[in-house]
């Protein structure tokens, strides 16, 4: 029976000395600190920006209207065409209510009329002139009433041509119902149809709105760049607009405007900037691209650059864990003075030199 024992316990021993030694094996190489990463100090370029956000839209628009009311007949040029200055554009047929038409001509018919009998007056007192029956003032004056009632005449005559025809003209300037393009440009916008009612242009009132007009050689960028950043800015600076529907070209620019009030946008307080496009390379723009602006404030070249990352900082002072041994793995925490950085790579200004290892920042495992 003890030979029996003694030759269970020995299988025992055999068998679970290396099963405990295998996971006595494992359980040290999952607990032991993994190997840390080394980064050279090497000489790079450092860029520093300040990012802008908005979108690409003519210098200068324009905005069609009428100067006759009615309804639009007939449009003649569509969005994306492009027209020269004086072509048509949109059609507008009078619409007078009767009401109106009717005023219209109720007008030039007393105008008529008062005019037959102040000049009748006027003939009268032409005759008591050269009599001497009546004074020079009171001469003059028929003849104002006179002047006056043939301008309250005409202005009621075009008045009703304007409501019958669509056209008329005033004091040399011809006024007709097909509008004509007031610049050489592209048709952008387009917001009446055939049909619509149309409100014309006056002192007193804005107008319909018919189309909206601009020259695209002329292209701008308008956004918004953070507070943060605006102090580090001026204007002149160069740009590099990125479009998001040209995945991957680059736009040149130069920042031209800086606006001198805030605006809050989603909460933030943001300053409007104006980029005029220098150079649109091969690449196609449009009015309404959306587009990100990297404005160039430093550009450091030939410096010594380290990652972010594997600075320390401490009590507002930057520290890195320098590797003085390969061989033992042994390293020193080290001081260093930082200059610029573009949120990847940092400018090291002192305490390093080309070709130290700098060893990376041990990882934190999570405790669940």
């Amino acid at each position: 029976m003890k030979k029996k024992l003694i030759w269970l316990f020995t299988i025992v021993i055999i068998i679970g000395a290396p099963a405990t030694y295998m996971y006595m094996t494992q359980v040290n190489s999952s607990t032991a600190e993994p190997t840390r990463s080394v980064v050279a100090v090497e000489k790079g370029n450092i860029i520093e920006k300040a990012l802008a956000v908005g979108t690409i839209e003519p210098e200068f628009q324009v905005e069609v209207k009428s100067k006759v009311s009615g309804v639009v007949k007939r449009i003649f040029a569509e969005p994306g065409t492009y027209v020269n200055q004086g072509d048509p554009l949109i059609e507008v047929q009078p619409d007078p209510t009767p009401l109106e038409l009717a005023e219209a001509k109720r007008n030039l018919e007393l105008s008529e009329i008062q005019v037959n009998n102040i000049a009748a007056n006027l003939e009268r007192q032409v005759q008591l002139k050269d009599r001497g029956m009546i004074s020079e003032n009171e001469f003059e004056e028929s003849q104002r009433s006179y002047n006056d009632a043939m301008v309250r005449l005409q202005m009621n005559r075009e008045k009703l041509e304007l409501l019958e025809s669509g056209k008329v003209t005033i004091g040399g300037i011809e006024i007709e119902s097909v509008i004509k393009a007031p610049i050489s440009g592209y048709v952008l916008d387009k917001m009446v149809n055939i049909g619509d009612p149309v409100v014309p242009l006056t002192s007193y009132q804005a107008g319909t709105v018919l189309m909206n007009m601009a020259d695209m050689s002329n292209l701008i960028f308008k956004g918004n760049v953070d507070e943060i950043d605006v102090g580090k800015m001026q204007e002149g600076m160069e740009v590099e607009l990125k479009i998001g529907a040209i995945p991957g070209g680059i736009v040149k620019g130069k920042l031209t405007k800086i606006s001198l009030k805030a605006t809050i946008v989603d909460n933030a307080t943001v300053f409007p900037v104006e980029i005029s496009i220098v150079d649109a390379g091969e690449h196609t723009l449009r009015a309404g691209y959306s587009a990100n602006a990297d404005v160039i404030i430093k550009r450091l070249e030939d410096i010594l650059v380290i990652p972010e990352r594997l600075i320390t900082f401490k009590e507002d002072k930057a520290f890195v864990e320098v590797l003085t041994d390969t061989i033992t793995g042994t390293s020193v925490e080290k001081e260093i003075q930082t200059g610029s950085g573009d949120a990847i790579d940092i400018e090291v200004t002192d305490g390093l030199v080309e070709g130290e290892k700098i060893l990376e920042r041990p990882l934190r495992s999570l405790t669940l």
